[in-house]
């Protein structure tokens, strides 16, 4: 049995049974029949992470999270929107990578604050789940959410940026199961596979089957599953704003840099194994050994009004050091 409500095997049905009749504290079918299917009705399980929610409902104050104003930054400059339908009535929650800017963020609210926001948007995303299923007469109870990776570059990788991801995804893994049902990514770059890697171990592999990803020709392949009307023309559909424009900016925050302006810190503390101070005029070659497939090379600068040019290379000559010009240039030059 596919474990969705409606669609049970007796064992499942007899451990929802277990909550409708009050053996927890806390009941409520739409919050403690998810932890349930999320945990394929293990009983145990089911119970710790219902509780953990309680205690994060608490925390983010969730039962006012929809009243909630987000600091004016947030507003600005979180690059996502929902905009549409699928055809089984699913909200499409779109984020738009290029134009995304963590670490303007970060440094202009708290991560709570940040973290509060992205609840704030499950909770609206549930509600128009709501909307469209009444609107439809039936349960519509998954959003779709595509992420466009158009403009992926080495500074959506910094560090605390991509540990705020992984802080966030495993909060949605635990407080909103089931909340997704399919993740639908566009325009990967060649960054992507670097980027998936990092945030994969926090992910289930439930979550992970969800991912989709279409081939060059995607906007010929998202209408085959959403009406064109209810895709902007920016992702391949008919959908504009009531002006024309293509990318429905009245529905879809583009994002974009963070002015500085909203900066309360100068920077975000970060522990790296290695800090070094390269001097004016002077050049540091620094080693890392890659011990297995898969590993990934982080690196932070922090400069005082001057520019910095690095570069990376694989050695072809091991227990020995080498030249620039004597590797293999796996990075050009980057100021």
């Amino acid at each position: 049995m596919s474990g969705q409500e409606g669609e049970l095997s007796p064992s499942q049905e007899w451990m929802l049974a277990q909550v409708r009749w009050g053996r927890e504290p806390y009941t409520g079918l739409n919050f403690s029949f998810c932890p349930r299917r999320a945990r394929s009705f293990d009983l145990e399980k089911s119970d710790d992470m219902l509780r953990k929610q309680v205690k994060f409902r608490k925390q983010q104050d969730l039962h006012n999270i929809l009243a909630w104003q987000p600091p004016e930054v947030v507003r600005l400059y979180n690059a996502n929107g929902t905009c549409g339908h699928n055809n089984e009535g699913s909200p499409m929650r779109y984020h738009i990578i290029r134009g995304l800017d963590l670490k303007g963020l970060l440094l202009s609210i708290s991560r709570q604050e940040l973290l509060r926001a992205k609840s704030q948007s499950c909770g609206l995303s549930l509600r128009e789940c709501a909307s469209s299923g009444a609107r439809l007469g039936k349960k519509v109870e998954k959003i779709i959410a595509v992420f466009d990776f158009e403009g992926l570059s080495q500074r959506h990788l910094w560090k605390p940026g991509v540990e705020f991801a992984q802080e966030f995804l495993t909060a949605l893994e635990a407080n909103y199961p089931e909340i997704l049902r399919n993740i639908i990514v566009v325009r990967a770059s060649k960054l992507f596979p670097v980027a998936f890697n990092l945030i994969k171990p926090y992910i289930t592999e439930e979550m992970c089957r969800k991912v989709v990803i279409p081939g060059d020709d995607w906007k010929q392949e998202l209408p085959e599953s959403t009406s064109p009307d209810q895709l902007p023309v920016e992702f391949g559909g008919t959908m504009t704003d009531t002006d024309g424009n293509s990318k429905c900016l009245t529905k879809i925050n583009y994002g974009g840099e963070v002015p500085r302006s909203y900066y309360l810190r100068n920077q975000v503390r970060v522990q790296y194994k290695h800090q070094v101070t390269v001097g004016r005029g002077s050049s540091l070659q620094v080693e890392n050994e890659i011990l297995f497939p898969g590993c990934v090379l982080r690196w932070q600068f922090t400069l005082d009004e001057v520019d910095i040019g690095f570069r990376v290379f694989l050695k072809t000559k091991m227990g020995e050091r080498q030249r620039a010009g004597e590797m293999m240039e796996v990075l050009p030059s980057q100021c």
